[in-house]
């Protein structure tokens, strides 16, 4: 076992040889996470990505030994990600109880009475009995249209628990919260957090809000890990890119990739990685992480990238109340 950050980091106890090669941090209510999902979503890869690739990708991620994947009602993927797992195991490849599943609530269903119906109906499309982890997609409630929605997120987590008694999710978190409002629920509820999925990258590194959410015991998942560093579409975003001197050095020192020395230095900080692709070398590249590691002077380093810049920023919600975006 290594202990990274308050965590300690573990096998999974899955029966699969391949398995080792994602290790697993124990949540804050026993359940063990691997550090490295696949993550999914119409445009996993480019935005004329399909939903039947994503499928196509959730077989082959188990085929390289992901066991951990993440998707989300507003992915529209769902079926998707259920049949991919149902090829798996019907090819003997995995067994449901050695998978970790994460999918997430929506916005226009933060109302209480609406979180377990959610997620039934996500556990009907995704053609599976309980998801392992279930998060609050973002803080913001919306009604169908995208209009605000006057739902405290503290009623949502009401529904959150009941989800959890009810067994069809192992644990329960959040997405998107900032440092005030993971205290809020902390402050309010009888079961904490176990997870908090955020943006965190080389050009928006997150440290106080990672460092706030360990100490707690929570968990950080890191969804956009890349960043930019293989953007071909934003020739202005901030660096770095994938030809970067800084990631050239350290790919020729550990004769790794660019991206794999990116989802390295996630790793080191204590931070569960969620990368995607489409493209079967680029998944099975990606979790190809556990034969090296950066020291610190190496992490803090491609720290020196940050510019609070972010892949993902929600504008759409910027003017809504609860948008967690700007505030530690």
């Amino acid at each position: 076992m290594r202990r990274i950050s308050s965590f300690v980091v573990l096998l999974c106890g899955f029966s699969s040889a391949l398995a080792g090669l994602a290790p697993c941090v124990e949540l804050n209510d026993g359940n063990k996470m691997p550090i490295v999902a696949l993550g999914t979503g119409r445009g996993t890869a480019s935005e004329s990505a399909s939903v039947d690739e994503v499928r196509q990708a959730v077989y082959w991620a188990i085929e390289a030994g992901y066991r951990h994947v993440d998707t989300a009602a507003i992915y529209f993927d769902e079926p998707e990600v259920g049949q991919g797992i149902r090829d798996a195991i019907n090819n003997n490849l995995v067994t449901r109880e050695e998978l970790f599943v994460t999918t997430k609530l929506w916005g226009d269903k933060h109302r209480e009475q609406d979180v377990v119906p959610a997620l039934k109906e996500s556990l009907q499309k995704l053609g599976l009995d309980y998801v392992d982890l279930y998060l609050i997609h973002f803080p913001v409630a919306v009604k169908e249209d995208g209009s605000y929605d006057d739902v405290d997120y503290l009623e949502t987590w009401r529904g959150m628990e009941k989800a959890r008694a009810l067994g069809l999710t192992r644990s329960i978190g959040v997405s998107n919260f900032n440092a005030s409002q993971v205290d809020r629920i902390i402050a309010n509820s009888r079961v904490w957090p176990a997870v908090n999925e955020i943006e965190v990258n080389p050009t928006l590194t997150q440290e106080a809000l990672v460092t706030h959410c360990l100490e707690l015991g929570i968990a950080v998942m890191g969804f956009s890990p890349f960043g930019f560093v293989v953007s071909r579409n934003n020739p202005n975003a901030p660096p770095p890119r994938a030809d970067d001197p800084v990631l050239v050095h350290l790919s020729n020192k550990y004769h790794k990739a660019p991206t794999q020395i990116i989802l390295r230095y996630l790793i080191d900080r204590g931070i569960v990685v969620i990368p995607k692709s489409v493209n079967k070398k680029r998944i099975e590249q990606n979790i190809d992480l556990f034969d090296f590691s950066l020291n610190d002077e190496e992490v803090k380093l491609i720290n020196g990238f940050n510019k609070n810049h972010r892949v993902i920023d929600f504008a759409d919600l910027k003017d809504y109340p609860n948008f967690p975006y700007g505030e530690y």
